[in-house]
């Protein structure tokens, strides 16, 4: 078997949001912190032309997907799907996940680590493609089953990583033409999470 690195570069990878929705706002272990990681992701996929592909469970159970999101998706290459699933594999998304043919590579943040995160991660590593998990972007209502299914992810062959480094491995280099938007936007995201420190993910 290939040792995988686990090279991140846009032209082969898919931004995933799982279930940021509304209804979670008050439950999730520091979810300010979830929401402004994905608004970042999102930000930055459209600057360097990656697909976004989000889900919704049961939004009318649990609402629509928060507004600091939903607001900042790029107009082209966004799919939105419901979903009563746990895992975000769904036959739609995994029907448009496959219209990407150059797409091997997924990162993921999300909601919650646990269960519609990791299941939907297993799901994909099955189907052969590299997951990344965003620590900064990933979270459960305990932080306990936040902490045992990164774990998880962890043995089961996913990659964990942070929003920046993942960012940076997509520029590859300063010279990339896409690096001061990016740059930016991440400097924008650093002085936003330093004014809530006790909003942070460990």
């Amino acid at each position: 078997m290939s040792f995988r690195i686990g090279r991140l570069v846009p032209e082969k990878t898919a931004l995933l949001i799982c279930d940021i929705q509304e209804r979670f706002k008050p439950l999730i272990h520091k979810m300010p912190h979830v929401i402004r990681t994905a608004q970042l992701m999102v930000q930055s996929a459209n600057v360097l032309k990656m697909p976004v592909l989000v889900t919704e469970q049961y939004p009318k159970a649990f609402g629509k997907t928060v507004s600091e999101i939903s607001t900042s998706l790029p107009s082209t290459d966004t799919h939105v799907f419901e979903k009563t699933l746990f895992s975000m594999a769904t036959p739609e998304f995994q029907s448009a996940l496959k219209s990407y043919s150059n797409v091997k590579s997924v990162i993921i943040a999300g909601l919650e680590t646990h269960v519609c995160v990791l299941q939907t991660a297993l799901d994909l590593l099955e189907s052969g493609y590299e997951v990344h998990i965003l620590g900064d972007g990933v979270s459960s209502q305990d932080t306990q089953d936040r902490h045992y299914a990164l774990e998880r992810l962890k043995s089961s062959g996913a990659f964990l990583t942070t929003s920046e480094s993942a960012l940076f491995m997509l520029l590859n280099s300063s010279q990339n033409p896409s690096f001061k938007a990016i740059s930016n936007l991440v400097k924008d995201y650093k002085a936003d999470i330093r004014k809530h420190p006790e909003d942070l993910l460990p």
